[in-house]
């Protein structure tokens, strides 16, 4: 009986920290947003302008694994410098604004729930299905077949950059309307 008291006490905390802080929570969405598109562009650009792959006309066949290694700390430091730091300044910044307007009873709860240990489970499996969807893509497209060494490495990661768009769009609009539709729901139900 305790237990269930406690979780509708958690959740009514959430509701109306979700209530009292939407504004902020919708700025949060639309920043992470954001981000993501650059951390995008950023990779999609690596792939066409660096000096490892011959600024993406290498084919397959041609790589080595210095180029591979360059090509993955390249692409990181780029990734940190355009997406990890704006990041956390935005969200240091942020973050401790809004731990200044909290009050001391939302601090005291945040801090009961950070206590908190969640179990992360699943998202191994994104990586399949992501690898199963660009197989699809490039079967719908004719390329299943092709060599690798017949076009440059840059047309298989762009058209893997593609694939992931496709699932953004195909998935992720309707999941982000069945989430705010649930959401809605949720901070309205007694």
């Amino acid at each position: 009986m305790k237990k269930i008291t406690e979780e509708k006490i958690n959740e009514r905390f959430w509701k109306d920290m979700i209530k009292k802080y939407w504004k902020e929570l919708l700025l949060c969405v639309i920043v992470v947003v954001v981000l993501s598109i650059i951390a995008i562009f950023v990779g999609i650009s690596h792939i066409q302008a660096s000096p490892f792959g011959d600024q993406g006309e290498a084919t397959f066949d041609e790589w080595r694994l210095d180029w591979i290694v360059g090509f993955v700390v390249v692409l990181i430091l780029w990734e940190l410098l355009f997406v990890g730091v704006p990041a956390l300044i935005i969200f240091g910044i942020g973050g401790y604004l809004w731990w200044q307007k909290a009050t001391e009873e939302e601090k005291t709860n945040l801090k009961k729930e950070e206590k908190r240990k969640h179990k992360a489970e699943g998202a191994g499996g994104i990586g399949c299905f992501t690898f199963i969807a660009y197989c699809i893509y490039m079967g719908i497209f004719g390329y299943y077949y092709t060599p690798f060494g017949s076009y440059p490495y840059s047309f298989w990661l762009l058209h893997y950059f593609y694939t992931i768009g496709w699932l953004l769009i195909i998935f992720g609009i309707p999941m982000a309307i069945g989430g705010l539709l649930y959401l809605r729901y949720w901070l309205n139900k007694p």
